[in-house]
This record gives C-alpha cells, sequence and structure tokens, in this order.
C-alpha cells in the first residue's frame, strides 16, 4: 500500500486544503479509500465519477487513519494489512492464502488501526480535557476545604477565649478539656483532608501515565502494537475517586453560672449529618478533535447571518405569503425543508411527499405512519424513523435507501438533524416512558436524556423534536404530559410549558434564528421566548386554521401545515 506524501505549501497554511489538482480550497471531507483530503467541490465530483461513485467519503473529522506501512518479511513485495482473527496476527495477503491460515476469518488492518487509533485520541483528549482538571480542581476544592477548616477553627477559638475571658475564674479546667477535644477534630478533619489530597495525587499520577502509555503507543511506528497490545492488555481510566467535603464543628455558646462551668463555657460537636459527596461536573468533550477552519466565503455568510439576526424582531402582525396543497398527503401531519429549499411533507397514513415551495410534487414514497419521524440532514440526506422494525433509514440524494441505526427495543418516534453539529436527535418510546438520544452523524450513540436532577421521568410519547440556536432540546408530548419540554444540551431540564389555559395539547414544534419556540396546538400557535415565557399567539382560535406542524425557512418564512383542510401549506411573514 503506497502511503501519500503530504503536499508541503509554498506558503504558510492557515486551514487543510484540499488534496485534489489544482485544488486549494478548503479541506472538509475525505475518502478512506484514496486516503485524500476534499473540499466540498471535489468531493461532489468524486461522488460522480464511475469510478470512484462507491467510494466511502466523510466529514474529514472522521475520517480513518491511513495504516503505516510494514513490509512482510516472508514476502518483502507484500505490506501487512490483514489480521488472522484466528491466529491474532497481522500478515499481508499472500500470507493470507497459505495452508496455516486456510479457512480462517480475516480483518483489514487499516480497519482496526484507525479504530485503535480513534480510541487513543479520544482517550487522550477525555483525560486531558475532562479527567485531569476536573481531578486537579477537586483537588484544589479539597485545599480549599482545609483553608476553610482552619478559618471556622479560629472562629471557635475566638468565640470559645471570648466566653472564657468573661468567666475566667471558673473556665479553666473546662476550657483545657474543650480546647484539647477541638485539636484532636481539627487533627482528624485535616488528616482526613490530607488523605483524600494524597489519592488524588495518585489518581493524577495515574492519568498523566495512562497519557504517556497511549501516546507511546500512537507514536509507535509498528501497528501491531497499538493493534494487539490494545487488545491484550486492559487500558482504561480509572473512575474519580469519591471523597467527602468535610463537616465542620459548632461551638455552643454556654450559659453563665457557677454551679455548671461546663455548660457556661459550651461545648464542641460534629453536627450529625452524612457527609456530602463531591460532585463532579459531568463530561463534555467536543466531538471534533481537529475542526475545520472556516472559509472567507463561509465567514461573511456568518457575518451577515449575524446582522440579520441583529435587526430581525418580532412583528406585531402576521402577513400571510402565500398557501398551497401537496397533492398525495391526506393532511399535513409534519414538514422537513432540505438545503436544497426543497420540502418534504407526509401524513398521518404514511405517505411522505417531496414537493418544491409552490406544491409541485417532486417524488412520493410509502412509509410507516408516525408524526415527527422525519428530518434532513447537512448533507441533504432525509433520515426518517420506522417504530414498527425500530429502525431509523437514510436516503440519499441518489435515493439510495438504507438502514443507517437500529435502536433495539425502544421505538423512534421522533427525529431532528441538528443545524449546529449535525448530530440526530431522536425521541424513544418504551414502557409508557420516553428519552432522547443522541447520535453523531456516523450512527453512534452519543447521549440519553431520560430523567431529571430527582429522578422522575421527563418523557412520555415525545411526538415532535427540535433544537434551538444555544443547543436547548425542545420536545412536545401532546398524549401524556401534555407540555413541550425543554431541556439543555448537557440534558439537564430548563423548563415545561403547559400552554395558558387547560386543554393544552402540543404537537408540530420549532426554532427560529432568534430562539423563539413555536408550537401548534388545537387552533392556535404558541410562540415562547429560549427562556420558555410566553410571548403571543400567532394563530389564534375562530381563524379557521387549525395548526399541526411548524418549520421556518433561511428566508425565515413560516410554514405552517393546516389539518382542517386537508393537505394545505400556508407560508407566513411573522418578523420584521
Amino acid at each position: 500500500m503506497a502511503q501519500s506524501k503530504p503536499r508541503i505549501p509554498d506558503t504558510p497554511q492557515h486551514f487543510l486544503e484540499c488534496d485534489m489538482k489544482d485544488c486549494e480550497r478548503n479541506c472538509q471531507y475525505y475518502c478512506n479509500p484514496c486516503h485524500q483530503q476534499m473540499c466540498e467541490q471535489c468531493r461532489d465530483e468524486h461522488r460522480r465519477n464511475p469510478k470512484t461513485k462507491t467510494h466511502e467519503v466523510v466529514q474529514y473529522q472522521l475520517r480513518k487513519r491511513q495504516l503505516p506501512v510494514k513490509k512482510c518479511e516472508i514476502h518483502p513485495t507484500k505490506d501487512i494489512d490483514l489480521l488472522c482473527e484466528e491466529c491474532k496476527i497481522p500478515l499481508c495477503s499472500k500470507c493470507a492464502t497459505t495452508p496455516e491460515h486456510r479457512g480462517h476469518p480475516f480483518n483489514d488492518l487499516e480497519t482496526i488501526y484507525a479504530e485503535k487509533f480513534s480510541f487513543c485520541l479520544e482517550e487522550i483528549t477525555k483525560s486531558r480535557e475532562y479527567f485531569l482538571p476536573t481531578s486537579q480542581d477537586i483537588q484544589k476544592e479539597i485545599k480549599g476545604d482545609a483553608t476553610e477548616i482552619k478559618k471556622v477553627i479560629d472562629n471557635i477559638r475566638t468565640s470559645m477565649n471570648s466566653e472564657a475571658e468573661s468567666l475566667k475564674s471558673l473556665m479553666d479546667e473546662v476550657h483545657s478539656e474543650n480546647m484539647k477535644q477541638l485539636d484532636q477534630i481539627e487533627h482528624s478533619l485535616l488528616e482526613d483532608l490530607k488523605t483524600q489530597g494524597k489519592t488524588f495525587d495518585e489518581y493524577i499520577k495515574h492519568l498523566k501515565n495512562l497519557i504517556k502509555e497511549f501516546q507511546d503507543f500512537l507514536s509507535s511506528p509498528d501497528p501491531t502494537k497499538l493493534t494487539l497490545t490494545l487488545s491484550l492488555v486492559d487500558m482504561k481510566i480509572q473512575p474519580i475517586p469519591e471523597t467527602t467535603k468535610p463537616v465542620t464543628p459548632v461551638f455552643t455558646a454556654g450559659q453563665y453560672g457557677k454551679e455548671d462551668v461546663a455548660k457556661l463555657l459550651g461545648n464542641i460537636s460534629i453536627p450529625e449529618i452524612k457527609p456530602e459527596t463531591r460532585k463532579i461536573k459531568l463530561m463534555e468533550i467536543s466531538s471534533a478533535l481537529t475542526p475545520k477552519k472556516p472559509t472567507s466565503k463561509q465567514l461573511k455568510s456568518d457575518k451577515g447571518k449575524s446582522k440579520v439576526k441583529q435587526t430581525l424582531s418580532l412583528s406585531s402582525s402576521v402577513t400571510e405569503v402565500r398557501e398551497f396543497s401537496v397533492p398525495g398527503v391526506d393532511n399535513v401531519f409534519h414538514m422537513s425543508l432540505d438545503q436544497s429549499g426543497r420540502l418534504w411533507v407526509s401524513d398521518g397514513n404514511g405517505n411522505l411527499v417531496q414537493t418544491d415551495l409552490q406544491g409541485d410534487q417532486l417524488q412520493m414514497m410509502q412509509t410507516r405512519t408516525g408524526e415527527g419521524y422525519h428530518t434532513t440532514t447537512q448533507d441533504g440526506d432525509l433520515i426518517f424513523t420506522d417504530c414498527h422494525k425500530n429502525v431509523i433509514n437514510r436516503i440519499t440524494l441518489d435515493n439510495n435507501i438504507t438502514e443507517f441505526i437500529k435502536t433495539g427495543d425502544w421505538f423512534p418516534l421522533s427525529i431532528h438533524s441538528s443545524h449546529i453539529n449535525g448530530d440526530l436527535l431522536v425521541g424513544m418510546w418504551k414502557d409508557e416512558e420516553g428519552k432522547v438520544t443522541r447520535y453523531n452523524k456516523t450512527g453512534k450513540e452519543l447521549q440519553n436524556i431520560q430523567r431529571d436532577n430527582k429522578g422522575q421521568g421527563l418523557y412520555s410519547h415525545l411526538h415532535y423534536i427540535t433544537e434551538n440556536i444555544n443547543g436547548d432540546i425542545c420536545t412536545s408530548d401532546k398524549t401524556e404530559k401534555k407540555a413541550v419540554v425543554v431541556v439543555n444540551k448537557s440534558g439537564k431540564h430548563r423548563f415545561s410549558y403547559t400552554g395558558q389555559e387547560s386543554g393544552f395539547s402540543p404537537y408540530g414544534i420549532c426554532t427560529d434564528v432568534l430562539g423563539h419556540i413555536l408550537v401548534c396546538d388545537n387552533q392556535r400557535l404558541h410562540i415562547l421566548d429560549q427562556a420558555g415565557q410566553f410571548l403571543s399567539l400567532l394563530i389564534r382560535p375562530g381563524s379557521g386554521i387549525d395548526p399541526t406542524c411548524v418549520c421556518v425557512d433561511d428566508q425565515n418564512n413560516l410554514y405552517v401545515g393546516d389539518f382542517s383542510t386537508n393537505s394545505k401549506v400556508l407560508v407566513y411573514k411573522y418578523l420584521q
């Protein structure tokens, strides 16, 4: 396997460049079979080329690492690129045909190497970005507690001395005993904190050693060391040790009286409460280890969007721009806008239709029934759930349908593709309880959100799901919870909105460029701010419109699916 040499630019390189001939645009993608960096335009040409259209082209951050070249000792003209699963031996393609390996299963060594490489990078990143700084923060907290202990003890000493001065002739013996007891408590508490500090010294040493070992594996030119050693040796990050915060003593001032000196001088005691376990912050590590640099065109576009956002505000009135019917659907239950400005519309009978923005049908397909069960990705693919088979399907631009994700025994009800990072947010249901699962663009499960900080279930039937501009996850449940439930990107419950009057039954939900949350409900369209405060009703009872679903395009046009008129979609302007 020939390994291409990295191209050295004539001038300092400020971003990853495309490897294709005479192209110096920003690299965003990577062809795993060719091991070439590509811009978006070259990626499209690569996919159109009959010789390379089947190649796996992925986001640059998700690329497979190229296997370092190592020649076979038995067959010097061949590269070692296979792993015999039975013998656990790396070998070349010619070795695989020898009698001793006949009938054995083989794996692609490059695939295994890429997985182990990524594993090491992830472990180093987790150690550097989470485990090490979190441990150092806790260690600082322990040292701070020691200082606070001294401060509390000093305050108690001052109080005791003040009491003692006023009763000097009566306090000598009792005061001596109290001071001795206090010193013992202080010694015990500080010894405990000292032990905790040593525990984290050892644990931080463990993390640093682990980082060094992983880095040693990565720097080794021999891929067998990384591949086999990590397979045979258990190298895991030990959990952060659990420690307790100290419970400080309390001094109770005495009551003056000659007959009861001990009572007058007070006593020292430790409150009978369980020591509080130190809080360990949740791990939040960026999925992109090497974030791409934006092009000047992208920077100008982002700057323009930011400027538009600053000048927009909620209009005092809603203006209808146009309306159209969608042939092929019985009623409009859900809509998804793709990057080309086309609209996917579905009904309650499994009909899924793609139209242009005038309602002209472009294509139609039959799916399982559902409500907010489809979404479009940043790459223009359509993703839709099948809660009968518990799978999530992908339709690419060339109309190939594949089973993308299997959800086990959880029923996938609703789905949304993040416009922030391309993650998939899926509303699941099982045994009368719901959850939100986050997957990355390759289908890897990243996060599950199910309960609040009190252990109570957040969800039931998540009929619709979307994401706000700040990363908040917004869901609507029209059956059990009868609420819009919003959590932040870490899964912490922010608020639940249950309407302005009884009978609230939320359907379709979306957000806009200003962070507003728009949600449909029984002949009403509510608009909330980012904090969940009710702002107004964009559609009111008596208007003759029964909104079931909503979405907003790049020009801030609001699309509303009308349940009362079968297949009608209405388009409004509501920002100014």
